[in-house]
This record gives C-alpha cells, structure tokens and sequence, in this order.
C-alpha cells in the first residue's frame, strides 16, 4: 500500500488496484473520546467550523508537518480501513510519501503513526522523486531532472538523476499560503470576511499566476461578512487583483527554483535546460504557473499530465518494480 499523506488530500494506492482513495486530510474527533475518528476525508471537511464544543474538526497537518500525531493515527486507522473493506490491514509494506525538508524527528512521527495504525513495515519516499517518477521523469538515468511539487504545505523543488536526490529545497509556501493570501487582501482592500473554503473557490475559480493576453479577466461575485457593520455584504472581485494579492507567495516559489538551479552542476543543469521544469501537484492547476515560471527562469516549463496524483502514482510504481526502486527509500520502520 502507498500513502500520500498531504496537508491537503490523503491519497491511498494499492498494488494490483490502483489509487483506491483519495480524500481531504481531515478528521473529525470527540474531545471526551479520542480513540476513533467520528469522520474523515470529505465528510469531515464538511463540518469544519460547524461543530459543537465537544466535537472538533482538525486538519492534522501543516506545512507538509504533522502536528497532530494522535489525529493523524486515527486518519489513517479509517482510511486503512475504508480500503481494505471495513477489514484489519493486511498488508505488509506501506510506503508514505513526506515532504523532502522534514526533520528526522519529523520523519519518525509519520512512520509512528502508520505502526499505530496497523502498519507492519514503513518506508519513506521524499514527494519530489515519487512526484517526478509518477509524472514519467527517467529519474533512473544519469541525467538532470528539476521538478516542482506544489502541494497544499509545501513547495518542493529538486533536481534528480539516477535515482537519488542531487539538490533539493523546500519552501512553506503553497496552495494554502496562496489561499491564505487572498483572505487577507478582501479583509484588508474590501473590509470583508470570507472564510477558508470561499477563499479556494476563489483561487479556483478567477485566480492565475500570469495574465492571458487573448482573453478578458475573469469576475466573480463573492458574499462574507462586512467588517465594519458586521452585516453580510458582497462585492465583485477581478482576476487580476487576485493575481496581485498572490503575487508575494508566488515570488517565494520561484526564488526557490532559482536558487536550486544556481546550486545545480552544470552538466546537469544542461540537461534541464533541454529537458525543461516539471510542475506536480495541486498548484500546477493555477492558470498561467507554468508561464511565470518560465519567463522567471528562462526554461521551458512543463505541467504533468495528472498532478494531483503524481506522488500516488510514483509511490505506486515503486510498490510495483519495489526492487529495481527500492533505493528512493528510507527504511524500513517497524518499530515504534
């Protein structure tokens, strides 16, 4: 079984299956009994800021981090659960994919709880290898590939080549710092209060990175609480002011790439060059991120052909040919 526990989305993989699940990274806990999840995933999102005092709604991770060792154990005790049919885990290997910065105590939270959860064997994958072997890089030939992984807590970007990690970086600032951005700017310029899922339709709906020359910036109409009269009130919002409220966190992505292509040999760096960047996960969806990064960088930028799924899928993959891939792990775990 291959896990991408993302501050976002939990994605489960199962060898000979597929990708068997894929919901929010939320769980829902009674404070007076904590040993079970009362809800996760989807239906767990739903209630976020909708529960009484007693019931709470957490996201378990922040930044790519768990901050909640004990709400992530129940996570994935459910989800486990959910994709072995309501039956105990059977499995004897999981791979989860972790964010390539985190520290070592870090790294033992996330195989501490997957061992509590039922796992008996852990092992690790930082997210931009399994992100570059799921969007199809030849990371097992010596030659350089960069790729950009755009999660919910975290930027990765690195550059591979066979099979190893030869420089890499991560920022935390991604999808929720962008979504975050834009609740402080209608608060700030329009005296609005909207909250965290409005502020994603947002992003969805009118947000970009870079301006279409052939088409017209889009408009939207968003409804929140006024701020002075504490009333609701809505107002009309433009993509373009948008783009400039996350203008800010889209500047730390893209230092982050450069100085990570300073860093990079100069063979390799050639091979980028020819090659191109390649951008995975969920913020490779912002309209127009591949073409600011490659004004930014000069370097032709590609986006993977299914970016919320690459770090699933090159989880997967390495479940699938484990021992010619084996080598992009760390571990095993099984032990707490």
């Amino acid at each position: 079984m291959g896990i991408d526990l993302g501050t976002a989305n939990t994605l489960v993989y199962v060898s000979g299956k597929g990708i068997v699940l894929q919901e929010p990274s939320v769980v829902v806990i009674d404070e007076n009994r904590r040993d079970e999840a009362l809800e996760v995933g989807e239906e767990a999102k739903k209630m976020l800021g909708r529960t009484p005092k007693n019931v709470i709604a957490v996201r378990p991770l922040h930044d790519g981090v768990i901050s909640d060792v004990e709400a992530v154990e129940l996570m994935l005790k459910r989800f486990i659960k959910i994709v072995n049919g309501g039956k105990s885990l059977m499995t004897p290997r999981i791979i989860i994919g972790i964010p390539s910065g985190v520290t070592k105590l870090e790294r033992g939270a996330v195989s501490e709880a997957a061992i509590k959860a039922g796992a008996r064997e852990v092992y690790l994958m930082d997210e931009p290898m399994a992100a570059a072997i799921g969007a199809g890089l030849p990371v097992g030939e010596a030659t350089g590939n960069m790729i950009v992984d755009i999660g919910g807590g975290t930027t990765e970007v690195a550059v591979l080549s066979f099979q190893g990690t030869v420089i890499s970086e991560s920022v935390r600032v991604a999808g929720d710092e962008l979504t975050e951005s834009i609740i402080k700017y209608l608060r700030k310029a329009h005296n609005l209060v909207i909250g965290e899922w409005t502020a994603e339709d947002i992003k969805i709906r009118i947000g970009s990175a870079y301006p279409t020359q052939d088409q017209e910036e889009p408009m939207m109409e968003v409804r929140g609480i006024h701020l002075l009269s504490g009333l609701p009130r809505t107002v009309t919002l433009r993509g373009e002011e948008i783009r400039e409220c996350m203008l800010d966190s889209l500047i730390v992505i893209i230092e982050a790439i450069k100085r990570t292509l300073e860093r990079t040999p100069p063979e390799l760096a050639s091979d980028i060059i020819d090659r191109g960047i390649m951008i995975a996960g969920g913020g490779a969806l912002l309209r127009g991120i591949d073409t600011l990064i490659s004004q930014q960088t000069g370097i032709i930028t590609h986006i993977a052909a299914d970016p919320l799924c690459c770090v699933v899928l090159g989880i997967g993959r390495v479940l699938e040919n484990f021992d010619q891939l084996k080598r992009t792990l760390t571990g095993p775990y099984t032990d707490i």
